[in-house]
């Protein structure tokens, strides 16, 4: 071998190894999607709808793939009691990816009969955190009255800087898409590159499947694979047993969609050791013992490592059984809405998931038909 090709012939083999290793999965692009809730007297039934059905909203982005990094913002408008100075406008909680965050916020709401300025929730939605990587912003905006009541803020110029920054909205009517102030509603969406829908909240279907038994008991399966730690730890366990609680009283339907979340990618809990591992916010050789788990405590890297893995374990068996079962689930609600001549068509999250499902196919998403 010649001296030359002695020093050639060990990068050739490096950059071989190298081009038959598998690329790195991309990280998750981000979904920021900002919901804007009319609570003015008459929308209970749109805060009903969206309490219910938050979950089958996240469901159907957990399909997306690329897989997603999903934060929910909620804002609240047209309530007096959040005072004129805001245009009747309250920031619930800011964008995150704590979503039992927003399900708490949600199921907090209550109505009230005031001035409902759409321009104004607008600028507000506008001003949140919005993610700075490319990725979907999203603007869902419901009510029922005219969008074309706030002067200081009109709807129009919103809507305007609003595609400048590439955040699309979506206007959602509460009432017969022919009624006159539906037309309002559908600018919204035109100017802004949005989806518009003439919907009924209290159109959606609640059926009670005989699935709805095993996964609840799953549910609280999963919430025992959880490991708390440090100083967020008990109250974070103790908001996701709330939020289910939330859930189950609603309906074994909404507790069924949520299991369904909380065992899918979307979810998480920075609180919980494992999902602070698993998406790297902290590394079990740094940690100070005060903030381990009491189960972690005094014990050896490796024993503590092996005691989460065999939690992660337990985890991965009852999220794929969850899945599983969501699934046989949804194929009978379908055959069930069949049999029974019902149709959601006109929901709040029929809406929704329709205009995500159109937006993100334009962000390069796909999801299963």
């Amino acid at each position: 071998m010649t001296p030359r090709l002695a020093l050639i012939l060990p990068a050739l083999i490096l950059s071989s190894s190298r081009a038959q290793e598998p690329a790195a999965a991309p990280a998750p692009r981000p979904v920021d999607l900002a919901i804007c809730l009319d609570t003015s007297g008459s929308m209970t039934a749109l805060i009903d709808a969206a309490r219910t059905r938050i979950w089958s909203i996240v469901n159907e982005l957990a399909l997306a793939d690329p897989a997603p990094r999903l934060r929910v913002a909620l804002l609240a408008y047209g309530t007096p009691g959040f005072g004129p100075e805001s245009g009747f406008v309250k920031v619930l909680t800011d964008f995150t990816e704590d979503l039992d965050a927003v399900s708490a916020h949600l199921f907090a709401l209550a109505t009230n009969g005031g001035d409902e300025f759409v321009g104004r929730v607008l600028r507000h939605s506008l001003a949140l955190d919005w993610s700075k990587e490319e990725g979907l912003k999203l603007v869902v905006v419901a009510g029922n009255e005219s969008a074309d009541q706030d002067r200081e803020a009109p709807f129009r110029d919103e809507c305007r800087f609003a595609i400048g920054r590439g955040i699309l909205v979506n206007a959602l009517y509460c009432g017969p898409a022919g009624h006159t102030d539906a037309e309002g509603y559908r600018e919204v969406a035109r100017l802004a590159d949005g989806h518009f829908a003439a919907i009924d909240p209290a159109s959606a279907v609640n059926l009670v499947s005989p699935f709805d038994r095993e996964i609840a008991d799953l549910n609280a399966a999963l919430n025992r694979t959880n490991v708390p730690f440090g100083r967020e730890g008990a109250a974070g366990a103790a908001a996701q047993e709330r939020a289910d609680s939330d859930a189950s009283k609603s309906s074994s339907q909404t507790l069924a969609q949520r299991a369904q979340a909380k065992s899918g990618a979307l979810y998480w809990n920075r609180w919980c050791l494992l999902d602070a591992l698993d998406r790297g916010t902290v590394k079990l050789e740094e940690m100070k013992e005060e903030d381990l788990p009491a189960a972690l405590r005094g014990k050896s890297l490796e024993e503590q490592r092996s005691y989460l893995e065999a939690k992660r374990a337990e985890r991965k068996k009852v999220q794929d059984h969850i899945q599983a079962l969501s699934k046989q689930r949804a194929d009978w609600a379908e055959a069930e809405m069949k049999k029974q001549r019902l149709s959601e068509e006109d929901s709040f999250d029929a809406a929704v998931k329709q205009a995500i499902r159109a937006q993100a196919a334009k962000k390069g998403y796909t999801f299963p038909e």
